[in-house]
C-alpha cells in the first residue's frame, strides 16, 4: 500500500473528521501505539534473516545428533530446535540453574569462546546410560565424580565434533573443548551486555526431557555474520559438485549389487495337482518357448532375452531394452 495518500482519499479523510465518523484522539492513540521502546542494553545485532539462517543450521545439527546420541545411549532419544533467540549474555546466565553442565569451546578459526550448556535432567540420564543403567535422571544432583566427568567430557566431545557438518556451508569450523564448567556463576566468555544468539534444543531421552542451549556471542561469529544469509544458504546447496566427488560417486554405484532375475513364466495349479506333482513330471508355462524373456534388475523388468545355455550351463542373451515409455504402455 502506498504512502502518499490520492486527492479522493484525503477528501474522505477530512469528511469524517469534520461528521465526527472519525475521533482525533482514537487516530493519535493509534499513531502513538507505534512507536516502540528500544532497549540500548539489549540490542538486537542478529537480523531476522540471520536469525532463520541458524535456525536451518541447527536443525541439521539436531539430526545429526540424533543419531549420534541414540547410537552412544542405545535408546530412543528425540532432539529438534525449540528456539533460536538474541539476547544479552548476562541474561542468559541468569536463566541458567545453578548446578549445570557447561562446555566451554572453541571453534577455529573464529576466535573467541562458544557455550554448550546441557540440562542436568538430560545430562545424568546419558550418564546413567552409559555406566549400564535403565536412563533416569537423580532426584538430588551434587557435584561429579572424576569418573563422571571424564565420561560425560568424552560423550560431549563427540557431539561438539559433529558441529562441523552443519556449518560446512557457511566455514569450515574445527571445534576443541576447552573445558567444563557446573557453575554457571563462575563463567564469563564475554561482557554482560554482549549479545548472544542462543539456540535451545528440545531433547528426549526415553521419558526424560531436557534442554541443549547453545550460546553464540556475536563478537564470535562477527566474521561469518554477513554469510548468515538465505541468499548465501541456498547458493551453497546448490553448489555444484567437485570431478573427484563426482568420480567417487560413480565408481561407487558400479559396485553396488543388485539382483538379476529372469521371469520363465508362470503357472496356476491347484492344491490337488501340486500335491500330485512328482520327479519328473512338466509343468506348461503361460509363455511358449519363442516368446522373449523378461529379465528384472531388482523388481523392475529392464531386458527382454532369449533362453539358451553357455559352457554348459543354463544362460540368456539379452536382446532388448525395455524403455519406460514402453514399459508404460504395456
Amino acid at each position: 500500500m502506498s504512502d502518499v495518500l490520492s486527492q479522493k482519499e484525503i477528501d474522505d479523510l477530512l469528511s469524517a473528521l469534520s461528521t465526527g465518523e472519525m475521533n482525533v484522539d482514537e487516530l493519535k492513540k493509534t499513531e502513538e501505539k507505534r512507536i516502540k521502546t528500544y532497549d540500548f542494553k539489549r540490542a538486537l545485532r542478529f537480523s531476522k534473516d540471520q536469525i532463520r539462517s541458524l535456525t536451518r543450521i541447527y536443525e541439521n545439527y539436531a539430526r545429526t545428533l540424533t543419531t549420534y546420541f541414540s547410537a552412544q545411549l542405545r535408546t530412543f532419544v528425540e532432539i529438534s530446535v525449540e528456539s533460536v533467540e538474541q539476547l544479552p549474555y548476562e541474561e542468559f546466565i541468569r536463566s541458567v540453574p545453578s548446578m549445570t553442565i557447561l562446555n566451554v569451546f572453541h571453534a577455529s578459526p573464529l576466535e573467541g569462546r562458544l557455550l554448550m550448556e546441557i540440562n542436568p535432567n538430560i545430562a545424568y540420564t546419558m550418564l546413567d546410560r552409559i555406566l549400564g543403567g535403565i536412563g533416569t535422571s537423580p532426584s538430588n544432583i551434587g557435584n561429579l565424580t572424576e569418573i563422571e566427568s571424564n565420561v560425560m567430557e568424552r560423550i560431549f566431545n563427540g557431539a561438539i565434533e559433529r558441529l562441523p557438518e552443519a556449518f560446512k556451508s557457511i566455514v569450515e569450523l574445527a571445534p576443541t573443548i576447552e573445558f567444563m564448567e557446573t557453575n554457571p556463576q563462575f563463567l564469563q566468555i564475554v561482557s554482560p551486555n554482549e549479545t548472544v544468539a542462543v539456540v535451545s534444543l528440545n531433547t528426549k531421552i526415553g521419558e526424560v526431557t531436557g534442554m541443549i542451549n547453545f550460546c553464540l556471542p556475536h563478537v564470535v561469529l562477527e566474521p561469518i555474520i554477513p554469510k548468515l544469509t538465505a541468499q548465501h544458504w541456498f547458493a551453497a546447496q546448490k553448489k555444484a559438485r567437485e570431478p573427484k566427488e563426482v568420480e567417487l560417486l560413480r565408481k561407487k554405484v558400479k559396485k553396488t549389487s543388485l539382483p538379476l532375475v529372469v521371469d520363465l513364466g508362470y503357472s496356476l495349479l491347484s492344491v490337488g495337482e501340486f500335491l500330485k506333482l512328482d520327479v519328473g513330471d512338466v509343468i506348461r508355462l503361460n509363455e511358449t518357448v519363442d516368446d522373449p524373456l523378461i529379465v528384472k534388475v531388482g523388481q523392475k523388468p529392464k531386458f527382454r532375452a532369449q533362453p539358451g545355455t553357455c559352457r554348459g550351463r543354463m544362460a540368456v542373451r539379452i536382446t532388448e531394452l525395455i524403455r519406460e515409455e514402453d514399459e508404460d504402455g504395456e
